[in-house]
């Protein structure tokens, strides 16, 4: 089953449970999907979609960073949740040990040997970790690989 169906799926269970957060959430991402879809006039296929709620996360961290600065408590508990509900579609995440063999692999790959073949090492890694990486992660590894 496509990722796109089984979002739609739990969308149905959440309404048949009544669970009003989880449907608020699972609507927003399915709303943030057709949006996407109807800009590009295409239909996502899972890695694209996997590419949507990996931004809808991101600006869940945000928005909670910037209200627990603001002292906003509340809104950050509900961008929590959004932030569970969204990470659950989310493939498992690599970890730092693996992110960083994998970046050394496509280093060597590649034949980068300092910082300026930075944008070259970051187009190959998002192409390969795209969706099972943090990307701020993946770049402060590529750094550290790149600065012996």
């Amino acid at each position: 089953m496509s990722l796109k169906l089984q979002i739609t799926e739990e969308m149905k269970t959440a309404m048949r449970a009544k669970d009003m957060e989880r449907l608020g959430t699972i609507r927003l991402l399915t709303a943030a999907i057709k949006q996407k879809e109807v800009d590009e006039r295409i239909e996502l296929d899972d890695a694209a979609v996997i590419a949507v709620i990996d931004k809808m996360v991101k600006q869940r961290k945000d928005s909670i960073t910037a209200f627990e600065q603001g002292d906003r408590p509340d809104l950050a508990a509900k961008e929590h949740a959004e932030m569970a509900v969204l990470a659950a579609y989310l493939p498992a995440r690599l970890s730092a040990d693996e992110i960083a063999a994998e970046v050394k692999a496509i280093v060597l790959e590649i034949g980068a040997t300092g910082p300026g073949d930075m944008g070259k090492v970051m187009g190959a890694v998002k192409a390969r970790l795209a969706g099972k990486a943090d990307m701020a992660q993946v770049s402060a590894a590529v750094k550290a690989a790149l600065n012996p």
